[in-house]
């Protein structure tokens, strides 16, 4: 048996690891000849003693591949591309089986269906190999492979359906949709569909005559590798992958294992429901703390890696597309033109309704990301008012406001103060009722009375000076 290990998104022809030290003075010729004898080798072309005439015409033992598709962790969006991809190599390789090595605990329905629908339409016998747990949505998944072979120690079972905060869903539209999810896999596989339904609904009491064992209500059935064998939920015990190899008769087969890539592991992270909303908190907060506090600092930088990484993560799982980030991009555009070009709103709110539809459609699940994005907004508005808060006098709306006092105490004066005038003595030019000119100390002045009537030629005395208001009034001599 050859084990090779398959590397980020390769082919086979990839992953042979052929290894060979590229040397400069190598020619074209060297290429060209192994190139051809790799390619023979491979096609079986070339023969050898122990191949009889009637092997000849069939594959070599060498030539034949078992594809190894390990679904560990939490069943999400990314494990489902992660399959998909490993299943589009092993079908374009050639493969004689895949294996499924299952080890979860569960995860997203909808993914452990669209995982099913996948294993469906497979063209190459699959095998599931429970060694660990295949509970919840592992469990169907397990259901939806041609054979179960299950370790020592291992169990199958245990699907109720249960929320993202452990409670128990008890809906009888969502229970029963499951239900006949989990007996279809079973009846598919010629298992009895009542077991696959006691996995779910523990309201039923189920029989299970072959261990002479009753599951009573308010018990789901869950089997272990010896119960699995008895109940015929399992086809065979082994205990590692040698063992389940022996089984299919293909020891001698070339075992193909398909490693997640890096950008699967890094989607897979980002595209968490937890991690999207605080990618979007941060990129939110990040950027209208940025707009109120002058400069380009932290907080811009946040905000832009929050938004990259919540699309690069969309991006490396196949959710989103390029069309998605460019609809992001021309929100952002259209709300600064709103800053600079009179629109009456109009590109402010087509540039919203494009950033948001960015960021929802970018997503695996439009409702699921409006969720994510609806708490993020309200915590990115409570972040950005606290800070807006702490770091106001620095805030960039304080630009646009005159804080300067022009006081006599800060040395600004809007005007002469004629306080040199109080006490002089003067004549009114003009008729003074009350507001008039006066002749003092041979220069013309605004003058006003407290309200009598003066004629003009009249001697006046000042009596109050305020600023540019002159007070005077009428003036007789030996006062």
């Amino acid at each position: 048996m050859t084990r090779i290990w398959i590397p980020s998104g390769g082919k086979r022809h990839d992953q042979l690891r052929l290894r060979m030290k590229s040397g400069q003075g190598r020619s074209v010729a060297v290429y060209a000849m192994l190139a051809v004898i790799i390619t023979s080798l491979l096609a079986g072309f070339i023969p050898t003693a122990s191949v009889s005439a009637s092997e000849a015409s069939t594959p070599s033992q060498s030539n034949r591949f078992v594809y190894v598709v390990p679904l560990h962790d939490m069943v999400d969006a990314g494990m489902r591309q992660f399959v998909a991809r490993a299943f589009r190599e092993a079908e374009e390789a050639g493969a004689q089986y895949v294996v499924l090595d299952i080890n979860t605990l569960g995860g997203l329905l909808e993914e452990a269906i669209n995982i099913g629908v996948l294993i469906g339409d497979l063209k190459i016998p699959t095998v599931a190999f429970i060694h660990g747990n295949a509970m919840s949505a592992g469990s169907f998944i397990a259901l939806s492979a041609d054979q179960i072979v299950i370790q020592p120690g291992s169990s199958i079972g245990a699907a109720a359906i249960i929320d993202q905060d452990g409670n128990r869903i008890t809906d009888s539209k969502t229970l029963s949709f499951w239900v006949s999810k989990m007996k279809g896999a079973a009846e598919k596989s010629g298992r009895n569909p009542l077991y696959a339904e006691g996995m779910v609904n523990d309201q039923l009491v189920v029989e299970v005559p072959e261990l002479g064992v009753t599951y009573g209500k308010g018990e789901l059935i869950s089997f272990h590798a010896e119960e699995a064998i008895k109940a015929g939920y399992a086809e065979h015990i082994a205990a590692d992958l040698d063992g389940v190899l022996e089984y299919l008769g293909a020891s001698e087969y070339s075992v193909l294992t398909v490693e997640i890539s890096l950008a699967e592991q890094v989607g897979r992270f980002l595209t968490n429901p937890y991690v999207q909303t605080v990618l979007l908190l941060i990129g939110i907060a990040g950027v209208v703390i940025e707009l109120l506090i002058p400069g380009f600092g932290l907080p811009g930088i946040l905000g832009i890696a929050g938004f990259a990484l919540y699309f690069l993560g969309n991006y490396a799982a196949g959710f989103a597309g390029v069309e998605h980030i460019v609809m992001f991009v021309a929100g952002i555009v259209l709300m600064l033109f709103e800053l600079f070009v009179p629109s009456f709103g109009i590109l402010g709110i087509i540039g919203i309704l494009s950033l948001f539809s960015g960021v929802v459609l970018s997503a695996n699940k439009t409702g699921q990301a409006l969720m994510s994005l609806g708490i993020a907004l309200l915590l990115a508005m409570v972040v950005v008012a606290i800070v807006v808060r702490i770091f106001k006098h620095r805030g960039i709306w304080n630009r646009f406001i005159l804080k300067d006092k022009l006081d006599k105490e800060s040395g600004f004066v809007s005007n002469v103060e004629r306080s040199d005038l109080l006490g002089a003595i003067g004549k009114a030019t003009t008729v003074l009722r009350p507001a008039g000119i006066a002749l003092i100390n041979g220069d013309k002045v605004d003058v006003v009375t407290n309200g009598e009537y003066i004629p003009a030629g009249r001697p006046i005395k000042v009596i109050h000076v305020e600023g540019m208001r002159i007070v005077v009034s009428e003036w007789e001599e030996g006062e």
